[in-house]
């Protein structure tokens, strides 16, 4: 665990609007990513991740556009995924704004992107995702196109191949667990923790604060990134109409508001007073 672990909220974006879902399915429209992320700054974001959840299926990534505007009223760093696969796609985030890139499928295509990427930008710019499901046999299968592809690709050995090609990130979402709020998959993050010497942020299944602690502790973790539990908190401060959104989701949710039975919603200062109770001292204590 990091000396200084990060709280990352996680944004999801179809189109113009940030979405939840679960398993990475089933998505529902929550609002505009751009005053969530104004919100999370102003309470203590550590960074931000945007992540296009079709870009891979449609073959583009539609987030530059929104992070330009972020970068502009906010200052932490930003990272954004989804159909990233080339260099020039790399290229092309970090002038919108991005400090970072997140890779899943354009990487397990092509395992090199990763070295050329960190040779021309730096290892600090890569985040490789792995969206993992656990099987029968105990092993772990990475998946691409959002969750949507299985490759057959072992999850751990995929973790450190990723590191020793320069990647200086891993993201570690466990599929089954994303949006349960059943807590990270602890075993998943501890197993790949332990396989690398390069920080590892662990995402999916939160929905207590104690889910939080775990995944530094017992997972090893040097990050958190989460989404329900900071979203639904957020939006009952936010004032809009429904009809507002495109059609590119469930907008019904927006109708009542109300928080899923299954999640403990908070704010990103409930996160930080949670982990320092627990005797882990978070950036916000830094100055």
């Amino acid at each position: 665990m990091a000396r200084y672990p990060r709280v990352i909220p996680r944004m999801d974006i179809k189109g113009p609007n940030l979405v939840k879902g679960i398993h990475l399915e089933g998505l529902r429209v929550l609002g505009k990513p751009e005053q969530f992320a104004r919100h999370y700054y102003m309470h203590g974001a550590d960074e931000l991740l945007y992540m296009d959840v079709v870009a891979s299926l449609y073959g583009r990534n539609s987030l530059l556009d929104i992070v330009t505007r972020t970068a502009q009223q906010i200052f932490v760093p930003i990272t954004v995924g989804g159909g990233i696969r080339t260099l020039d796609d790399i290229r092309d985030a970090l002038r919108a704004g991005a400090d970072k890139v997140s890779m899943n499928t354009g990487a397990l295509a092509n395992p090199g992107l990763i070295r050329d990427a960190s040779r021309r930008f730096g290892s600090s710019t890569v985040v490789i995702s792995i969206e993992a499901i656990k099987h029968g046999d105990g092993k772990y299968e990475a998946f691409c196109d959002n969750g949507r592809e299985r490759t057959g690709i072992d999850a751990i050995e995929w973790a450190v191949q990723a590191a020793e090609l320069g990647a200086g990130e891993l993201l570690v979402t466990a599929i089954d667990r994303e949006g349960t709020g059943k807590g990270y998959d602890v075993e998943l993050i501890r197993s790949i923790s332990d396989a690398v010497s390069i920080p590892v942020i662990a995402c999916g299944g939160a929905g207590e604060l104690d889910h939080v602690s775990a995944a530094l502790i017992e997972g090893k973790a040097d990050a958190v990134s989460m989404a329900s539990m900071l979203h639904y908190r957020s939006l009952q401060d936010f004032a809009f109409e429904p009809d507002e959104f495109a059609p590119e989701g469930n907008t019904m949710f927006l109708n009542n508001q109300a928080v899923p039975s299954w999640i403990t919603d908070c704010e990103i200062e409930d996160v930080k007073s949670h982990l320092a109770e627990h005797g882990i001292e978070t950036r916000s204590g830094v100055e």
